[in-house]
């Protein structure tokens, strides 16, 4: 599968992957699986998305009325490698390493009125005509303002940390929210946020919804953006996804913000 067109053979690969922010392993990217299982697993991605409380049970019976009729185990098999739960227990893409320190959540009753007061993170699988990708944000609680993004083939803890440490760049918050999954709890990043006197929180197992604003965005980006393209490259999603991500901070505007959009909700409050 060829990533970036040839036509561009001015500039070298290697510029090119800089020039996008995406890794030269993303370029050369193919993925080892076959067509029906990619079909089945932007299906099972669909309806995931919109019922996130289903399991690989109940997701098979869905399959079979778009006439794709698998069993339990298949099904179970590609929500392992999409690393998709029902939300009890929670839906991540990151497993929990029980070597690393798990730490309490912090956002229990706590009123967030500001920008940086809070941060969040989480990753969602990318559905392509060919393969996936992983998509990681770091996001502002308050405003919903995307702070960061990155993009992997692999559910690996570094692809996170880049985002962190793009964020960073831009301020810190008082406290850092993320799931339990062994990207998060690595020493790698959190690391990064207690060597800046940033507080770390974890979602409960078990609730999806202690990071009710991203698990919102994931819907969002894909009802959006998502399923109505075909990304065939890491390329086209590289660019679709930055498309749409300024977008969603500078022109979408929110209900829950006043009718304004993110961007305009957190600059506000350092002008």
């Amino acid at each position: 599968m060829q990533l970036i067109e040839s036509a561009q053979e001015s500039i070298s690969i290697v510029r090119q992957c800089e020039l996008l922010g995406i890794s030269q392993s993303s370029y050369y990217y193919k993925p080892r699986i076959n067509e029906f299982d990619l079909e089945l697993m932007a299906k099972i991605d669909e309806i995931y998305t919109r019922n996130p409380f289903f399991g690989s049970r109940r997701i098979m019976i869905e399959l079979k009325k778009y006439n794709l009729p698998v069993g339990r185990r298949k099904v179970q098999t590609l929500m392992d490698k999409m690393g998709i739960e029902a939300i009890y227990p929670r839906p991540n893409l990151s497993k929990p390493d029980f070597e690393h320190r798990v730490y309490p959540y912090l956002l229990k009753n706590l009123k967030i009125e500001r920008p940086n007061q809070v941060w969040c993170s989480d990753i969602t699988y990318i559905r392509m005509t060919n393969g996936w990708l992983y998509l990681v944000v770091v996001m502002d609680w308050f405003s919903r303002y995307i702070l960061s993004w990155e993009l992997s083939n692999t559910l690996d803890t570094a692809f996170c940390v880049s985002a962190l440490q793009a964020a960073l760049e831009m301020g810190k918050p008082e406290i850092f929210n993320t799931d339990q999954g062994s990207q998060f709890t690595s020493n790698l990043f959190t690391s990064e946020l207690l060597n800046r006197d940033i507080r770390v929180s974890m979602d409960g197992r078990g609730r999806a919804f202690d990071n009710i604003f991203i698990e919102r965005f994931w819907r969002t980006v894909k009802y959006e953006e998502v399923y109505i393209k075909e990304y065939r490259t890491v390329i086209d999603a590289y660019s679709g996804l930055k498309g749409f991500i300024k977008f969603y901070n500078d022109e979408r505007l929110h209900q829950s913000l006043g009718y304004k959009s993110p961007s305009e909700v957190h600059h506000q409050f350092f002008a």
